[in-house]
């Protein structure tokens, strides 16, 4: 591919999800579109520096490693538990077999959720993760003169989820404008948990370390991009005309009475987020089963759709189903990202998997339509890698009001109100990243 041409699919992506969000905003005269600027800037600016600049790229790995690593150790932990079912010895995780599902997923993948939320928690204890973020909030809050709250949320999102981020600004909650309430809430929907994100590394990277390290080190770099990105599309959809409050404070609160109360806790949270993962992958996956059922099944099986589908696409889709409806609708927004034609259909299934579904749905597709031969573009891959990587999708609506709300019950109607808005700004701050990384890969 002519090096030219992804740069310029990529301006367009870029281009074209921005002037979506102007569309959608409520007040397009009051956009700061200096800020937009900066922000948009910032995204480029990682992006380059990480994937293009060595000594970058070499710290980003080792934090990818590190990820990994952290795979390794809940797989020793695993083997003593499981060993007998998998035929492993405790601490040997030398050839632990992948699979695509099954009791695999279910005893070395969903445990590393558990881990990394213990693990979590002692760093919060010991005040090392709200350091971090303060690092990171204040250099978002000074280069692109937003709130100090607002700032603090987007940039915890970047390795705690959308329920916990809003845990270190409590005290802000019910005092915030509308438009910070929606960049909280698309700050959330823009990024993932690092418990999550330990799930898509070994998805992604099945049992290659070097596959798994070049995923961790892209969706590392991901949710980094997208902590700007969220803070851009938020303030064009909802833009701020009140003042802030631009204070920047850590929270002094401690995450249990001592660190090993604080590793039970995050052990009891992570038991909760894994049994939800695992959960919510039967459920959706049947409830697709059986939608697919009426639509293919049924539908398209006496109207002849199923022929008219089959013969249209090559038997890349034989017949009609929602993967093949998601593909349709969302393979213009493939395009905008940079994805070549002859994977449209399948990035636009993806897109629509995670959206309508959720991003556990949408990467074991990939990783399934990688199996089986018909997604091995590497450049393609690397995309999707970075537009799935988000919570935005319909359940996460309800997930933002019913624990954002519990930590300001007086701002319940606002977060119900911002709803779709949030999914919209979310999806966009997905997208915009993913638009960035074709221009660079």
């Amino acid at each position: 591919m002519d090096t030219l041409v992804p740069i310029f699919r990529g301006v367009i992506g870029i281009l074209g999800f921005t002037a979506i969000a102007y569309a959608f905003s409520s007040n397009r005269r009051a956009i700061d579109w200096k800020l937009v600027g900066t922000g948009t800037i910032l995204q480029i600016f990682v992006a380059l520096v990480v994937l293009k600049v060595g000594p970058v790229r070499t710290l980003f790995e080792i934090i990818g490693q590190g990820f990994v690593k952290v795979i390794d150790f809940t797989n020793a932990g695993t083997g003593l538990l499981f060993g007998w079912f998998l035929n492993i010895a405790p601490g040997n995780v030398d050839g632990l077999p992948f699979t695509n599902g099954g009791p695999v997923f279910v005893v070395t993948i969903l445990p590393s959720i558990i881990f990394f939320a213990a693990l979590t928690a002692m760093l919060y204890y010991l005040g090392v993760l709200q350091r971090v973020v303060y690092v990171f909030a204040w250099f978002m809050s000074k280069t692109m003169k937003l709130g100090g709250a607002e700032s603090m949320s987007a940039s915890a999102n970047v390795f705690v989820g959308q329920t916990e981020a809003p845990l270190l600004i409590k005290p802000y909650l019910d005092k915030m404008t509308r438009s910070e309430l929606l960049a909280i809430m698309v700050g959330g929907m823009a990024t993932i948990a690092g418990g999550v994100m330990v799930i898509y590394i070994s998805l992604l990277g099945g049992d290659d370390p070097a596959a798994q390290v070049q995923f961790a080190t892209h969706l590392i770099t991901k949710s980094v991009m997208s902590a700007p990105a969220a803070l851009v599309i938020a303030k064009m959809l909802l833009p701020q005309t009140e003042e802030v409050n631009r204070d920047l404070q850590i929270p002094r609160e401690k995450f249990g009475a001592n660190i090993l109360d604080a590793i039970c806790v995050g052990t009891g949270d992570g038991i909760k987020l894994a049994i939800n993962v695992g959960a919510m992958l039967i459920v959706f996956t049947a409830l697709v089963a059986m939608i697919n059922f009426g639509l293919g099944g049924l539908l398209g099986d006496y109207t002849g759709l199923n022929d008219v589908i089959a013969s249209a696409t090559g038997d890349q889709y034989t017949e009609l189903s929602m993967q093949f409806v998601f593909g349709l609708i969302g393979a213009p927004i493939a395009w905008l990202m940079g994805i070549e034609s002859g994977q449209l259909m399948m990035a636009g299934q993806l897109l629509g998997e995670k959206t309508v579904l959720n991003e556990f749905v949408a990467y074991f597709s990939m990783n399934n339509l990688y199996a089986a031969g018909e997604l091995t573009d590497p450049r393609t891959r690397i995309i999707l890698a970075y537009a799935l990587a988000g919570f935005s999708n319909l359940v996460s609506i309800g997930i933002q009001i019913g624990g954002i709300g519990a930590l300001a019950p007086e701002r319940r109607a606002d977060l119900a109100q911002l709803g779709w808005r949030a999914l919209l700004g979310g999806s966009l701050a997905c997208f915009i990243p993913a638009s960035i990384a074709g221009m660079l890969i």
